[in-house]
């Protein structure tokens, strides 16, 4: 997977920053919080395998 190279922080001020940018910026936040869920749902099914085979 190619990582795009991040150049901002969350919180910054956007007054200079391009409707462009920002829309590249929320592109690329949907993506990672995709990302995030998908691990939150892959990590809850581990655990929830887990406390079948071990109990809780």
């Amino acid at each position: 997977m190619i990582t795009p190279k991040v150049d901002f922080v969350i919180g910054e001020d956007l007054y200079a920053v391009s409707v462009n940018e920002l829309e590249t910026r929320i592109t690329l936040l949907n993506e990672e919080i995709s990302r995030l869920e998908a691990e939150i749902t892959k990590k809850l099914r581990e655990r929830d395998a887990a406390d079948k085979l071990f109990g809780d």
